[in-house]
């Protein structure tokens, strides 16, 4: 789509101005903070991706390979690494699913940002349209460790769906083992959470 932008009210001078716009289906890299094959938050995740609209798929980038980062790597650069950063970047969207530890994230998932933000100035978060969602046990359901995610992303410029927020107190069986969400009144948060984020997305990839 093109569109026209007039520089000065009192002349005749317009400027053209081309919007291009990327077209569905739009790809989805979900991150899951916890390495457990059992986490709640991976059943959170399915429930998620059932529950999305249709312009999005989804893949998940698996960070659990990936060595603790120092310097040191940044000279030769771990087959490894490369790998998880074109996941990272193949992404129109990041969607980050993630319980809380300790107040924070957990560490093997702030360990897996760190590498995608390295070497310096190479940080493949910056730009990436992206959602933070988490579940716990608990009543407060990762609000803590989601805001520590958020300031972490913020740096890394990284935009972020800021409404709404959702913090998932995961209850015995709230969600299926097929993603299926059991109580009504959260199947349609869910849903309507996955709904803002397709419309935050797409100005984020429309390029002007």
């Amino acid at each position: 789509d093109r569109g026209w932008a007039m520089l000065d009210p009192g002349r005749e001078t317009h400027m053209q101005i081309e919007i291009v716009q990327h077209e569905p289906p739009y790809r989805v890299g979900v991150i899951i903070g916890s390495l457990s094959r059992d986490s709640i938050n991976r059943k959170l995740a399915t429930a998620l991706e059932r529950l999305a609209p249709p312009a999005f798929e989804f893949h998940e980038i698996s960070y659990a390979d990936l060595p603790l980062y120092n310097r040191d790597y940044d000279a030769e650069y771990p087959q490894v690494a490369i790998d998880f950063k074109a996941k990272v970047a193949e992404s129109d969207a990041l969607l980050f699913v993630t319980p809380e530890y300790n107040r924070s994230v957990p560490g093997a998932l702030k360990n897996a940002i760190d590498w995608g933000s390295r070497p310096w100035g190479q940080n493949v978060w910056s730009e990436k349209a992206t959602a933070v969602i988490g579940a716990s046990t608990g009543s407060i359901g990762t609000a803590v460790g989601q805001q520590t995610l958020r300031s972490t992303l913020g740096f890394l410029n990284a935009p972020q769906m800021n409404a709404p927020e959702a913090y998932i107190q995961f209850t015995p069986g709230l969600i299926d083992a097929d993603g299926t969400v059991t109580v009504p009144g959260t199947e349609e948060f869910l849903r309507t959470f996955m709904e803002r984020f397709l419309e935050f997305t797409l100005p984020v990839l429309t390029v002007v």
